[in-house]
């Protein structure tokens, strides 16, 4: 089987940013993403409180959604790929706290996958109003892959998390 018979997933990638010029780390990255995926969209952006890890600078967050040709596995390297180059050094980061880019894969296609260092749909995406709000701006009509449950109810069950849209 050659690429050219593998058809494109649709995936989402939840994008956030606390450290720096966040605004613009989060533009420049959806630019450097339209590398690897193609009819690329992105959400508005929202400022949202950090969650778990409090004592630190709001966010800014959105998501994008496109097609990808390739594994999961590869798009997490592709992902941590474009990270480092906005300067983000996994190794010296601190567990949820400030960061200059942080992508997420909340969703690829319908796949579950449950990797020990990948795990799709994101694990705490149903937790994550930050992930959620952008996510079904994309996609209204997204259910969890693993339960149907539409993911606008979920949302709608989550407390408030300090999640405000940008305006444009």
């Amino acid at each position: 089987m050659t690429n050219s018979d593998v058809e494109p997933s649709l995936v989402v990638l939840g994008l956030g940013s606390n450290k720096g010029e966040s605004r613009l780390i989060i533009v420049n990255a959806m630019s450097a993403l339209e590398t690897g995926l193609t009819e690329l969209k992105m959400a508005s952006l929202y400022e949202t409180d950090p969650l778990y890890v409090t004592d630190q600078n709001r966010f800014i967050n959105t998501a994008v959604s496109g097609f990808y040709l390739g594994t999961p596995r590869d798009l997490l390297y592709y992902i941590n790929y474009i990270e480092a180059r906005f300067g983000r050094d996994r190794a010296k980061d601190k567990r949820w706290g400030e960061r200059l880019l942080d992508i997420d894969i909340l969703l690829f296609g319908d796949l579950i996958l449950k990797e020990p260092d990948l795990i799709i749909p994101h694990v705490m995406l149903n937790e994550r109003r930050f992930a959620l709000e952008p996510l079904l701006e994309l996609l209204p009509d997204a259910r969890a892959p693993d339960s149907g449950i539409p993911y606008r109810q979920l949302c709608d069950a989550l407390p408030d998390q300090g999640v405000k849209r940008l305006g444009d």
